[in-house]
This record gives structure tokens, C-alpha cells and sequence, in this order.
């Protein structure tokens, strides 16, 4: 399947390795399909959520252990239906990254609304936590960007 990207152009993707947001994410609800994507290199530590749906909507997000983060929460019943999960070791939790305009440059990653992914399925969702500190901060990372599919 060939895909577009305003940042990585033309890709040709597996289509049995898109994640479905059945809910979309909140604030682009109408963005359901997304394909994953990483830095070529053995341990990547930026991955990007490019929708499938709208070529310029593309997310950075990252393992929440780069920041040192281990997430401890239960999902809900809706939450367990829609991720259909079945074994927990094909849970995938990742933070979304936004880049500050400050003097010096930061990347911060909110860690109050994680991405929860059933990796076995490719199925989504964007869990919002009421007891966690907003954001952290890292300090730049590199801006050589070398794009490879994550599966």
C-alpha cells in the first residue's frame, strides 16, 4: 500500500501493520489509521504516528522509559473492549512529544495522556490520566532524521 507523508513523501507500507484508533485521538477524532514509523538505528528514541487519513497530521512520540517513566494504571472495561487485549506483553505505551520554543531548545512529552496500543492487533487508544505530573522535559535530540517502517 502507498502511502503519503509531508514530511517523508511517498511510502510503501505493509497494510497489515496499521494501527487503527477506532476512537481517533482526542482532538483529531476523525483520524483513525495511523502507520508507525521510526529512526533507522538499533535503538530508535523518537518514533512518528503518521495518519493514514491526512497526510500533513504526523505525531512524535517515544517509549516512556527514555524518560524514565513506568506507568501504572488499569483500564476500564470500554477501554479493555477496544483494545481487545489478550496477552499483556503486546501492550505498547507511548508518549506524545511537542518540541518547545523556548531559548534553548527542549523536547517535552506529556505523560497525562499515554498512548496505549495492543501491538498484537494494531488497535489504539489515547488514555487520559488525572494523577500524573503534565509533562516532562528532555533536552534536544538530534535532528538528523533517517525514516525506516516500524512493524
Amino acid at each position: 500500500m502507498e502511502i503519503k507523508s509531508s514530511i517523508f513523501g511517498e511510502q510503501i507500507i505493509d497494510p497489515s501493520t496499521i494501527i487503527n484508533f477506532p476512537n481517533g485521538i482526542p482532538g483529531f477524532e476523525d483520524q483513525t489509521r495511523f502507520k508507525l514509523f521510526h529512526q533507522e538505528g538499533d535503538n530508535p528514541l523518537v518514533f512518528w504516528l503518521q495518519s493514514l487519513d491526512d497526510e500533513s497530521l504526523i505525531f512524535s512520540v517515544a517509549q516512556p522509559s527514555i524518560f524514565n517513566i513506568n506507568y501504572d494504571f488499569i483500564l476500564n472495561d470500554s477501554e479493555e473492549a477496544i483494545l481487545g487485549i489478550e496477552d499483556i506483553s503486546d501492550i505498547l505505551i507511548l508518549i506524545m512529544l511537542h518540541k518547545d520554543a523556548s531559548a534553548q531548545p527542549t523536547i517535552k512529552g506529556s505523560i497525562r495522556s499515554p498512548l496505549v496500543i495492543n501491538s498484537a492487533k494494531r488497535i489504539g487508544l489515547q488514555k487520559i490520566l488525572t494523577q500524573v505530573e503534565q509533562s516532562i522535559t528532555l533536552t534536544d535530540i538530534s535532528n538528523e532524521i533517517n525514516v525506516s517502517e516500524s512493524a
